[in-house]
């Protein structure tokens, strides 16, 4: 089996790994580094459970061949707090009730951090659209965007 050795960061860690060059960077991500948090649903980047931040862009992990990580820094849902401490997004998403089931929190989270990392201050309109490529079957999005809002504010008012 050909093996393609890629170094990255991930969260904030340097990673060196050999991947096979059919594996997707979503396996990569839970089988290779068992970081967990991130996704699979559909496999055809269709729901957005996979979201992770790659090279500055927000990706569905499950479309991107590992191999195309070589250099980046990817950032997934683990990488988002501050060690022990959640971050604002996070800490909204449990004191808005932006999550029902939680199975696609995590790509949720990771699209939501990617708009406020880009908007700090969107509209309603602006964070349905942010979060576009993100499919939920337990809500009506309206707790998740109000959590989305939420943080906003925490990360306008410096928490």
């Amino acid at each position: 089996m050909e093996m393609k050795r890629i170094q990255c960061t991930v969260n904030g860690e340097p990673v060196k790994i050999s991947v096979p060059p059919w594996r997707t960077l979503l396996e990569m991500i839970r089988e290779d580094l068992t970081l967990t948090g991130t996704k699979e649903a559909c496999g055809q980047g269709e729901c957005g459970a996979c979201t992770v931040i790659m090279g500055g862009r927000s990706v569905n992990s499950c479309l991107v061949p590992a191999v195309e990580a070589d250099g980046q820094e990817i950032l997934t849902v683990e990488g988002v707090g501050r060690g022990e401490s959640l971050h604002p997004l996070q800490e909204a998403f449990v004191e808005k009730a932006g999550m029902q089931c939680g199975f696609c929190t995590p790509g949720m989270i990771m699209s939501a951090k990617f708009l406020l990392d880009n908007n700090p201050r969107p509209d309603d309109s602006e964070i349905r659209e942010g979060i576009a490529g993100n499919f939920c079957r337990c809500t009506g999005y309206t707790k998740i965007v109000e959590s989305i809002t939420a943080a906003a504010e925490a990360v306008k008012g410096g928490r």
